[in-house]
């Protein structure tokens, strides 16, 4: 579970229920329009199948488990893991890797320590996972794209439901107040959702999911350098300074202490 995901859901969802009840006394059917909801969540589904290919939306529940489950390892984790693989390599040799490759849980590790078993060159190790990470950049691009476009389009559909409740209500000028109250309440609860979905559901949701990605390739590249290194033979010690340049320096004391 990723822990910051969860505390900013509550902590909104507790927000939104205060000031919801505080306003509404309990009536809560007060923020419901159907017509709202059909405008901005039904517009916002149209302009995502128009803007993205549906094999990419199909990737949909992918996304929202990467934004609430984080299973990666973090940096101490894999400075360990290497320098503990190094330091067997050189000691016994490359080859004594190969029973450890079915105890790894990073496929993109025990990819590159694969070709680096089976003899490849450094240049083709590096050209080959290079390429995989440029695949795996392009599919989070897909992802943050989604709620990019919820985001972006989600208040415009908020604001043409609004002018439609307006000139409803317009229309209405002279004649039963309860038809120019319901297409007043269509008008600020459409601008309502589309302010919502945007800034509470798709905003932040995109801003956590491109951070995760860039974060995965800085990791990526920190693996990498540190498989390229148990190739070369390095001393472990320097297979963990090379690792050490991708890792912030306020952090690489706590690093080199868990190494």
């Amino acid at each position: 579970m990723d822990k910051s995901s969860l505390i900013g859901v509550l902590i909104g969802l507790t927000c939104m229920y205060l000031l919801g009840h505080e306003a509404s006394h309990g009536h809560w059917a007060m923020f419901i329009s159907v017509e709202g909801v059909i405008a901005v969540f039904g517009g916002s589904i149209s302009v995502v199948f128009m803007a993205m290919p549906l094999e990419k939306l199909k990737c949909l529940p992918g996304w929202i488990r990467r934004f609430m489950f984080y299973k990666g390892q973090g940096s101490v984790e894999i400075i360990r893991l290497i320098s503990k693989l190094g330091e067997k390599a050189r000691r016994d040799g490359i080859l004594a890797l190969e029973p450890e490759l079915k105890n790894l849980q990073d496929n993109f590790l025990a990819s590159g320590l694969r070709m680096a078993i089976d003899g490849s060159s450094p240049e083709i190790i590096e050209e080959t996972l290079r390429m995989e990470i440029l695949s795996m950049q392009e599919r989070h691009k897909a992802g943050k794209k989604f709620f990019d476009l919820i985001k972006l389009y989600g208040p415009g559909w908020g604001l043409v439901a609004t002018l439609i409740g307006q000139i409803g209500m317009f229309g209405q000028l002279g004649g039963s107040v309860e038809a120019m109250g319901k297409a007043l309440a269509l008008a600020v609860t459409a601008t309502m959702y589309g302010t919502l979905l945007a800034n509470a559901v798709a905003g932040p949701m995109g801003d956590k999911l491109g951070l995760r990605s860039t974060e995965e390739i800085v990791k990526r590249e920190m693996i990498l350098q540190g498989v390229l290194s148990l190739h070369a033979g390095d001393n472990p010690r320097v297979t963990i300074d090379k690792m050490m340049a991708f890792v912030p320096a306020v952090q690489r004391d706590k690093l080199k202490a868990a190494a």
